[in-house]
């Protein structure tokens, strides 16, 4: 799929009146009352590096799955078309699309790698939300105030990533032990990952990278001592989708040589 295609489908959904929103401050009111702290982790471009080689069963895999879940009141449904999910994993076609080929060898393609929303440079569901429920931070991490969500799914069409659900139904009785902590959501609300801003806030990093056992490295993009960026120097990396010109902020490394896109 390339960019024209994605506009099309975007106007199909009749997002185009949408877009008229585009001039109003995308950081909002949610993003100016978020007042740093003395603990929060300093930052000018949260990004995430994925070691795929650490990801080799299948509970490599629940147990990120299921700390991000549990923390964040994610809902488990078992409905393929219903459920709501912050963080899976996905087989390598569908994960990178663009980059499938037909002499790809079954080993990749038997792969799994951990997906997620990518905290976009230039993240679309930002520009053609109605009502700045989705807001990206001065930090990179692309936000969302449940409250002002109005559930028109606008953000779901634009994102390239398939990063968002929506909950059809009431999404408590799905909640096995809700983290009093946090939220839960509503009837009608779209959800996506948040790189744990609530936890960044407080000086902690996310819970999948807390969870991943060195699997998932994270850190700021800008800062060259930084380890995902040692981690980028050192490894071949690639991300997603990264010709629609979205800007994705999480990597993927194989090993054995430079960075890639």
């Amino acid at each position: 799929m390339n960019r024209r295609d994605v506009l099309k489908g975007i106007a199909a959904a009749g997002i185009g009146g949408a877009l008229v929103f585009q001039g109003l401050d995308k950081f909002g009111v949610e993003a100016a009352d978020m007042v740093p702290t003395s603990k929060r982790l300093p930052a000018k471009h949260w990004g995430m590096v994925i070691d795929v080689s650490k990801f080799q069963t299948e509970e490599d895999f629940r147990k990120v799955a299921d700390a991000c879940h549990s923390y964040h009141n994610v809902p488990a449904i078992d409905d393929p078309k219903e459920e709501v999910k912050w963080i899976w994993a996905d087989d390598f076609e569908h994960t990178f699309a663009e980059l499938e080929s037909k002499y790809l060898s079954e080993e990749i393609k038997k792969m799994q790698f951990p997906v997620l929303c990518n905290h976009c440079e230039e993240p679309p569901c930002v520009r053609v939300c109605p009502t700045q429920a989705t807001f990206k931070r001065p930090d990179g991490i692309v936000a969302m105030d449940y409250h002002r969500c109005i559930g028109c799914r606008f953000c779901m069409a634009s994102c390239p990533y398939g990063a968002r659900s929506f909950n059809f139904f009431d999404p408590r009785p799905y909640i096995a032990q809700v983290n009093p902590e946090l939220p839960t959501r509503t009837k009608g609300v779209v959800e996506k990952c948040n790189l744990c801003a609530e936890r960044i806030d407080k000086g902690l990093v996310p819970v999948c990278v807390e969870a991943s056992g060195g699997a998932i490295i994270f850190g700021d993009l800008d800062d060259p001592q930084s380890e995902v960026r040692k981690a980028l120097r050192e490894n071949f990396a690639i991300r997603r989708k990264v010709e629609l010109g979205t800007g994705p902020n999480i990597y993927y490394i194989f090993g054995g040589g430079g960075a890639g896109a």
